[in-house]
C-alpha cells in the first residue's frame, strides 16, 4: 500500500452529485494533486444520504460529522489526520464540528460563515426580521430538500427514499419565525458562546461584499484570546469562493489552503503562520454600480483585532444636514475630532430634533443582502435612497481617511409607537455627487438592550441606542465627503414595523458616528503578494444563469422589488444530466401601510437524464398582522408527468416585539 495520506472534507446539503458537481470537480481534484484524500459527503437527508434534515445546523448534524471524521482517520489510506473545509452552511459547521472537538480533526478553513447565528444569517439583522432573504433562503432549501436521491447511486431505494423526504421534511422558514429573539434556539451552534470549545487551528475567509462578514474579527479575536493558532484574510469578494469570485481581485485561495493543510495536518514547517493574523482588502472608492469586476485597493495587515492603532473619528449630525466635528476651525472643513478609547461626553451645542417619517420605497436600492457576484447584487448609487432619509453630510475631506473595522453610531431619539427600527447607512460622495455605500446597519429598537429580552420602546421619551454598523476597510479620497443616511424603514431588509412610526433624532445631545480610523503603516508594503487563482479542470458541459433585479411604483402607492434567478447546469456524461432551478421572489409594500408587507417566492427545480424526469414546484410566502406573521408553503412533485406529492400549509406565529 502507498504512504497514507491526511483527508480533508466537505461537508454539505448541497446534492454533490448534481448541484454542486461543477464546482466541486475544481477544487477536490486540486486537492488530491497536492497529496490530500479529499473527501466531499451529503449530509444526512441531503443528496444521496439516508434520513431527513429537520433544520439547518442541528446537534445531530454536527454528531453525524464527528462520525465521519472518526471513519476517516480509521481508513488504511488516511494518516490518520483530518482537515474540514468550506464556505457558507460548510463554513458554519466546520467551526461547529471543531467545538465537538472529534479527535481526528486538525484544522479547519472556514469561509462566509458566522460565529453567532441569530446576529449574522439570513434570518435576523439587529433583531429585524430579515425580509429580503429568510423567504427565499428556506423556499431554496425546501425545493431542492424535496429532490431525490440519484437512482444511479442508491439504486431502487431511490423513489421510497425520496416519497419519505417529501412528507417528512419540514419548511425551515416556521421554526425560525417562532424564535424572534437571541434564544437557545440560536445560542446551539454559535461558537461564540464558548470560542475554547475550538482547539483544531482555523484560516478564515470573509469577503466586503458578502453578508457575514461581520464575523471574521470576531472570531479572530475569540479565537486567539482561546489561544487557539488562527489566521484570517478579508477580501474584495461576494459570497463565492476567492480564486472565482467578484468583485476581484482574486486571489490563489485553494493555494492558501493547501498551505494550511501542509502545517498543520502534515507538519510541514512553513511560514503559513509567519504572515499577518489578518490581511484585508483596504478599498478606494469606486463608481456605484449594481456589479464591480474588481475594486481598486491595496491589502493592508492587522495582528490583531479590533485593529492595533486605529484612533475614534467622531462626526457630530447637525441641523440642516451638515456632519462635522464638535467646533473649532475645522468645523466647516469636513474636519472631526480625533480621540484614542471609547465615547467621550461633549456639549454639542443646542439640542434640536429632526422628524422621519419612513416611505415604502426605502431599501429599493439596497441591493442583495448576501451578494453572489451576479450583474444585479449591489448596491447602485444611493442618491435616491439618500433623499429618503435623514441625511448629514461632511464637506469635502482635505486629506485621505481609511476607516478600518466597525464604524459605530450613537442615536438620541424619540419615537411615537413602542415598536419601531431603525438603519443607517454610511456613503462616500464624490465630487460629482454619487453615493456610494460604504456600510450599514439596522436595529430593532426594542432590541436596544438586547437580542434576548427585548422591550416596548418609551413612546415619546428620548432613548438612546448604540448600533453597529457592518465592518468595513474603505479609504476616503480628498474631496469626496462622509455622508449618514438614518430611516426607520429598509424594506425589504427589514420587515416593517406594524405602524408607520414618527422618528425624531435629537442633534445637539449625545448623537453621533463614530469612525475607526487607520493610519498609514509602512508595514503594509511587506505583505507577501497572493498566488495567483489556480483549480482543476471543471467538467465537461456548460452552465447558463441569468439573473434579474426591478423595482416599480405604481400609482396606487403599490411599490414592488421582483428579483428572479434561473440556473440550468447540464454535465455531459455518457448519458447528459440536465438540472437546474428557476426563481421568482416578489417584495411588495403600499406606502403608508406596513401591515400591507408581503414577501412571495415562486420555484421550481427538476433534475433530468433520459427518460428519468423530476420537477418540484413550489409557492412561499409571508405576511403580517400586527399580532402575528402568516408563512404558507405550496409543494408539489412531479415524477414525469404524474404528480406523486402535494403539500399545502399555513401557519399563523404571534409577532414577539418586531
Amino acid at each position: 500500500m502507498k504512504q497514507p495520506v491526511p483527508a480533508v472534507l466537505e461537508y454539505l446539503p448541497y446534492r454533490l452529485t448534481d448541484v454542486t458537481a461543477w464546482r466541486d470537480a475544481t477544487h477536490h481534484p486540486y486537492f488530491a494533486g497536492h497529496g490530500y484524500a479529499s473527501v466531499r459527503v451529503d449530509m444526512r437527508g441531503t443528496g444521496n444520504s439516508d434520513g431527513i434534515l429537520f433544520d439547518e445546523y442541528l446537534p445531530q448534524e454536527q454528531e453525524d460529522a464527528c462520525e465521519v471524521i472518526g471513519w476517516l482517520a480509521e481508513q488504511p489510506w488516511c494518516s490518520g489526520a483530518v482537515g474540514m473545509y468550506g464556505k457558507s452552511w460548510g463554513g458554519f459547521n466546520g467551526l461547529q464540528v471543531a467545538a465537538r472537538r472529534p479527535p481526528a480533526l486538525r484544522a479547519v478553513v472556514s469561509a462566509y460563515f458566522t460565529d453567532d447565528r441569530y446576529a449574522d444569517d439570513v434570518h435576523y439583522v439587529g433583531g429585524c426580521v430579515l425580509g429580503h432573504d429568510a423567504l427565499s433562503w428556506a423556499s431554496h432549501m425546501l425545493g431542492m430538500n424535496a429532490l431525490p436521491p440519484d437512482p444511479e447511486i442508491v439504486g431502487e431505494r431511490w423513489r421510497e427514499m425520496w416519497l419519505a423526504r417529501l412528507r417528512e421534511t419540514p419548511f425551515f422558514l416556521v421554526e425560525w419565525m417562532r424564535h424572534q429573539r437571541r434564544d437557545e434556539f440560536w445560542r446551539q451552534g454559535s461558537i461564540c458562546e464558548d470560542y475554547a470549545a475550538v482547539q483544531a487551528p482555523v484560516l478564515l475567509i470573509g469577503g466586503w461584499a458578502d453578508g457575514y462578514t461581520n464575523a471574521v474579527g470576531r472570531t479572530l479575536a475569540g479565537l486567539t484570546g482561546a489561544g487557539v493558532p488562527s489566521r484570517a484574510v478579508i477580501g474584495p469578494w461576494s459570497h463565492g469562493w476567492a480564486e472565482v469570485a467578484d468583485p476581484g481581485p482574486r486571489i490563489g485561495l485553494l493555494q492558501e489552503c493547501v498551505r494550511w493543510w501542509d502545517h498543520w495536518l502534515r507538519g510541514d514547517s512553513n511560514d503559513v503562520m509567519d504572515c499577518p493574523p489578518l490581511r484585508a482588502w483596504m478599498q478606494e472608492y469606486e463608481v456605484p454600480a449594481a456589479h464591480h469586476r474588481i475594486r481598486r485597493g491595496r491589502w493592508v495587515a492587522a495582528r490583531r483585532w479590533p485593529p492595533e492603532g486605529t484612533s475614534v473619528r467622531t462626526l457630530i449630525p447637525r441641523p440642516g444636514g451638515a456632519l462635522g466635528s464638535d467646533g473649532g476651525p475645522e468645523a466647516g472643513q469636513g474636519g472631526a475630532v480625533a480621540r484614542e478609547g471609547g465615547p467621550v461626553a461633549r456639549e454639542g451645542g443646542p439640542v434640536a430634533r429632526e422628524a422621519h417619517v419612513g416611505s415604502a420605497l426605502s431599501g429599493a436600492d439596497a441591493g442583495a443582502w448576501c451578494p453572489y457576484g451576479d450583474p444585479t447584487d449591489f448596491p447602485p448609487d444611493q442618491r435616491a435612497e439618500d433623499g429618503l432619509a435623514l441625511t448629514y453630510t461632511t464637506e469635502p475631506l482635505s486629506e485621505r481617511l481609511e476607516v478600518f473595522g466597525t464604524p459605530e453610531l450613537t442615536a438620541e431619539l424619540v419615537v411615537d409607537r413602542p415598536l419601531a427600527l431603525i438603519a443607517a447607512r454610511l456613503c462616500d460622495v464624490a465630487p460629482d455627487g454619487r453615493s456610494l455605500l460604504v456600510s450599514r446597519g439596522l436595529l430593532n429598537l426594542c432590541h436596544r438592550r438586547s437580542h434576548a429580552s427585548p422591550e416596548p420602546v418609551p413612546v415619546g421619551e428620548p432613548t438612546t441606542v448604540r448600533l453597529p454598523l457592518d465592518v468595513t476597510g474603505h479609504a476616503f479620497a480628498p474631496g469626496h465627503r462622509i455622508r449618514l443616511a438614518i430611516s426607520s424603514t429598509y424594506w425589504p431588509f427589514a420587515w416593517p414595523s406594524p405602524e408607520t412610526v414618527r422618528l425624531e433624532l435629537v442633534l445637539g445631545g449625545g448623537t453621533r458616528l463614530d469612525l475607526p480610523v487607520r493610519p498609514p503603516d509602512p508595514a503594509d508594503e511587506q505583505i507577501s503578494p497572493f498566488e495567483e487563482a489556480e483549480r482543476a479542470a471543471p467538467p465537461a458541459g456548460h452552465v447558463d444563469h441569468a439573473t434579474t433585479r426591478a423595482s416599480t411604483r405604481e400609482a396606487s402607492g403599490l411599490v414592488s422589488l421582483e428579483v428572479g434567478s434561473d440556473e440550468v447546469t447540464v454535465l455531459d456524461q455518457e448519458q447528459p444530466f440536465r438540472f437546474g432551478e428557476r426563481s421568482t421572489t416578489r417584495f411588495s409594500l403600499h406606502e403608508g401601510a406596513p401591515l400591507s408587507a408581503r414577501a412571495e417566492c415562486q420555484g421550481e427545480h427538476f433534475l433530468q437524464r433520459g427518460g428519468w424526469q423530476i420537477t418540484v414546484r413550489l409557492r412561499t410566502s409571508m405576511s403580517a398582522s400586527d399580532s402575528a406573521f402568516l408563512v404558507t408553503h405550496e409543494l408539489d412533485a412531479y415524477e414525469g408527468e404524474l404528480r406523486v406529492h402535494a403539500a399545502r400549509d399555513t401557519v399563523a406565529i404571534p409577532r414577539d416585539h418586531v
